[in-house]
């Protein structure tokens, strides 16, 4: 079907995608995918935006829920729906096709086969949300599926996601090239999320402070620190503010892999947290190269 007032297609079924981009493809089109669970904010037009850049690039965004990503605990019933909102901002925005499935659409025979994500999954937020990655990557399994998309667009405030993603795509030799895409943050410098509209004024406020923790660890590695020190200085900032529960703060190579205790070059690396903002969970990164060092 096609939006009432514009010329966003919007897909439903699996079938209807894949139909219509064989035929973009025979056509000579390349397909570019925006896999997203809707409730949509700058950060996702972000992605779309980038993904327009591509030559000859047919753009779909898919609004999709997930379940087999949400533990038990998890928010799954109370996440944001906001289909009609999100499908508006797609058009305003330009974006090709949309493509909205039920979960039924995208499991008629329930959980059957899924991906195992290897070891990587089990850390950091694996660590917090076991299984959640196997169901991240077996639904994008299926949507590049469906899809035939060429391209697929992430942001990087997922990026341990996005680390496992690559490696899925190498290791299953699937004929799609992914692209990160840096993190949308608020003026503030609050990474933007569909979570954050769970906060209150207080809890936005306060949520601030995660970027502005990271921001003196990256400092502290400007300066020369080691990685325990970039810690230690991510940790002291958050230390203020006990309000803020915080799960983890790591820092990793770019791949995800921990760091030695001695480097005798530059090192390009990845300063990770996740903490809890009243009841809001909320995770953000960034990139930073670490100087050599021994400990």
């Amino acid at each position: 079907m096609t939006s009432d007032n514009t010329s966003l297609q919007v897909c439903t079924t699996p079938s209807d995608l894949s139909a219509l981009t064989d035929q973009l493809r025979a056509d000579g089109r390349s397909i570019a995918l925006v896999p997203t669970m809707g409730a949509l904010h700058d950060g996702h037009m972000q992605l779309v935006r980038a993904a327009k850049k591509l030559p000859n690039a047919t753009v779909i965004v898919s609004i999709f829920i997930n379940p087999l990503q949400f533990g038990p605990t998890e928010d799954l019933d109370s996440y944001p729906r906001t289909l009609s909102a999100d499908l508006d901002l797609l058009a305003a925005e330009g974006v090709d096709v949309a493509f909205a499935p039920t979960p039924n659409d995208m499991y008629p025979h329930g959980y059957r086969s899924t991906i195992n994500p290897g070891p990587l999954a089990t850390e950091l937020e694996g660590a917090t949300r076991p299984g959640h990655f196997a169901g991240a990557l077996t639904v994008c399994a299926k949507l590049f599926g469906i899809s035939r998309a060429n391209h697929a667009f992430f942001g990087e405030k997922d990026y341990q996601q996005f680390v496992l993603l690559k490696q899925m795509v190498e290791d299953l030799n699937l004929p799609i090239t992914l692209h990160p895409v840096p993190i949308r943050r608020e003026e503030s410098g609050l990474a933007l999320s569909s979570r954050n509209r769970y906060l209150s004024a207080e809890e936005h406020a306060l949520a601030q402070q995660l970027s502005a923790s990271l921001r003196a660890g990256v400092a502290a590695a400007e300066g020369g620190a080691t990685p325990r020190e970039v810690v230690d200085a991510t940790r002291t900032h958050l230390a203020q503010y006990p309000q803020i529960d915080v799960d983890y703060i790591e820092i990793r190579d770019a791949g995800l892999q921990p760091l030695g205790d001695y480097a005798d070059a530059t090192v390009a690396a990845r300063l990770l947290l996740a903490a809890r903002v009243g009841t809001t969970r909320l995770i953000d990164n960034m990139g930073l190269m670490l100087q050599p060092w021994d400990y």
